[in-house]
């Protein structure tokens, strides 16, 4: 059912916001002729390493000139990036990882292996189950880099002030999941997107 699911409605997005992903594609092209594309490598279901796709919103080599945690000041950021990350458009493209199927619409978000080789045995648990666009933490947490702001480690901070809740809340998803609740965290990131 869960597959049915992410099929039908990444088929159904990705119909849907093709002319936007055009128009942003040209702009970031634009802006300073680097990819469209940041194919971010994240740890997936089972530990397995993949590629996920987000459109991207900072300078050519970031990851060389910083750490994986950001925040909204990041001089890294491009000027396109600002906006597109202000709305999560950025995040469109994860629709691809959905139907190609490493990813799901709801699930824990996809870590950093650094950040995943830290985990218990009991927070293990968080790759039993597919990765997702949204999950209780994203709902919980909408705006990473807000909250990271004015840090002199992003990264430090991350796992200092995100990072020990969103693990709960991944947990707590991993005990919980079922189609039900995948329909009421889809209903609460809507939410949460609108009033933001």
């Amino acid at each position: 059912m869960k597959r049915i699911f992410d099929l039908f409605f990444s088929h159904l997005a990705l119909l849907i916001f093709l002319p936007f992903f055009l128009v942003i594609a040209l702009i970031i092209k634009l802006h300073d002729f680097g990819p469209v594309f940041y194919k971010a490598p994240r740890v997936g279901l089972n530990g397995k390493l993949f590629k996920m796709y987000k459109f991207r919103t900072m300078v050519v080599n970031a990851d060389q000139i910083g750490g994986s945690s950001t925040t909204s000041s990041d001089s890294r950021i491009t000027g396109i990036g600002c906006f597109l990350r202000k709305y999560k458009l950025d995040e469109l493209p994860q629709l691809i990882n959905v139907f190609i199927g490493n990813m799901s619409i709801v699930g824990p978000r996809p870590e950093v292996k650094h950040f995943t080789d830290l985990f218990t045995e009991e927070e293990k648990a968080i790759l039993s189950v597919k990765p997702g666009i949204t999950d209780f933490a994203s709902v919980w947490n909408s705006d990473e880099g807000t909250i990271l702001e004015g840090a002199e480690d992003p990264d430090k901070a991350y796992m200092e002030l995100i990072w020990p809740e969103k693990k709960r809340l991944q947990l707590k998803y991993v005990r919980e999941h079922s189609f039900w609740v995948d329909i009421k965290i889809v209903f609460l990131t809507l939410q949460a997107v609108v009033r933001n």
